[in-house]
């Protein structure tokens, strides 16, 4: 059972369709860890072009699902309702699976340091246990 929903996910996230890149919130401790899923389907608008013969999800847009969750554990604090998380960094990213139609990429995200409107957080995204991507992510609140 989720504990946010799209819609709740909406609630807290400016996100809308089709650049809302996170389903649902597994688990979440505001201010520390979430988990999200995002159920990879062949309706994503980016598989017109990437690749139409054989779709993959583009990375670039595995890191941004994982900012969102980062997005969802800062902006779920009382202190943060109604402002921005704006990227303010990417480092380490590495891509070790495809992810395709029919994948539920799992989202975890983790605040490792935080020093006043500015966070770093580890941000892995797998599939079916195995790793898709990586990186640190910093994350301005603004």
């Amino acid at each position: 059972m989720s504990v946010l929903t799209t819609k709740e996910i909406m609630e807290i996230i400016p996100h809308r369709q089709p650049f809302l890149l996170v389903d649902t919130i597994e688990e979440l401790e505001p201010g520390r860890r979430a988990v999200g899923k995002k159920c990879v389907t062949y309706n994503e608008p980016y598989f017109a072009g990437h690749f139409p013969q054989e779709p993959i999800m583009p990375g670039v847009l595995i890191i941004e699902a994982l900012a969102q969750v980062g997005a969802v554990i800062s902006l779920s604090m009382p202190e943060n309702k109604g402002k921005l998380a704006i990227f303010g960094g990417i480092d380490k990213a590495r891509f070790r699976r495809k992810v395709v139609p029919g994948d539920v990429l799992t989202l975890e995200v983790e605040l490792i340091r935080q020093k006043g409107p500015m966070a770093i957080a580890k941000a892995v995204a797998s599939v079916d246990g195995k790793v898709a991507a990586s990186a640190e992510l910093t994350v301005a609140i603004g």
